[in-house]
């Protein structure tokens, strides 16, 4: 599943006229670096939300004859239901795990490494982290089981009552790539419903739902979400093929 559904209000004033989605990056939109990457790693089904000019993607979509492969759309123009209410809202297109990736994110993940990793590993969820320094940690255990959540700069954690202890748990920052079972949705109770963070349903419900964390020390990841970004991508884009 690829989200495309966001508002790109950073990067205005190209968002003004297009899904941020389509917004180009060494000649080509993200959305295309992000499919053609999923299908050399051998994913050959795609759903892909749209909000902001969904139109447009579906006519870009159309045109490229959907790069030969089976796409479906994910209408949330109604609502814009965040991470969690759209990875719900297309739960019917999964009887099998499913890869979560941001449209406006390219790196240097082995996508099939990872998937297959997912398979063997008996989580209900596998997030890609890696040691990136930030300010904002996902905390795990030593099996990398996900704990919580800490702000360093704030000290504020989650889910509720979390006590986060740096001397047995381990801090990875979030990579915006993850892996899900269909399992992940027996969670998903009535209190889930509409717009939620997918983020904050991992948190609240890390000690029943089985989520884990998937290490990559070397990782090298570009979030192009603003416009100074946007020109480093070109040469991310260079340095990774």
């Amino acid at each position: 599943m690829i989200f495309a559904a966001g508002l790109g209000t950073r990067l205005k004033p190209l968002t003004d006229h297009m899904p941020k989605a389509l917004v180009p990056v060494a000649g080509k939109p993200m959305l295309e670096h992000v499919i053609e990457k999923l299908k050399a790693s051998g994913f050959d089904e795609i759903v892909i939300n749209i909000h902001h000019f969904g139109e447009q993607i579906i006519d870009f979509l159309k045109e490229k004859d959907n790069f030969g492969i089976r796409i479906w759309i994910s209408d949330e123009t109604e609502e814009l239901l965040d991470t969690g209410g759209g990875i719900k809202k297309a739960s019917a297109y999964f009887d099998e795990p499913f890869l979560v990736h941001n449209a406006d994110i390219l790196s240097n993940v082995d996508l099939k490494a990872m998937y297959d990793f997912h398979l063997t590993s008996g989580n209900d969820a596998t997030l890609l982290v890696s040691p990136r320094k930030t300010t904002r940690y996902l905390i795990f255990d030593e099996k990398n089981r996900l704990q919580g959540w800490v702000n360093k700069d704030t000290l504020q954690t989650k889910p509720e009552g979390f006590v986060y202890r740096p001397e047995v748990q381990k801090e990875y920052a979030f990579g915006g790539i993850h892996i899900i079972s269909p399992t992940l949705f027996n969670y998903m109770g009535d209190q889930w419903t509409g717009k939620f963070s997918i983020m904050d349903f991992y948190l609240q419900t890390c000690h029943e739902a089985q989520s884990g964390g998937y290490i990559k020390e070397d990782l090298r990841l570009i979030d192009i979400g603003k416009p100074d970004t946007l020109a480093k991508a070109e040469e991310f884009i260079r340095q990774i093929h």
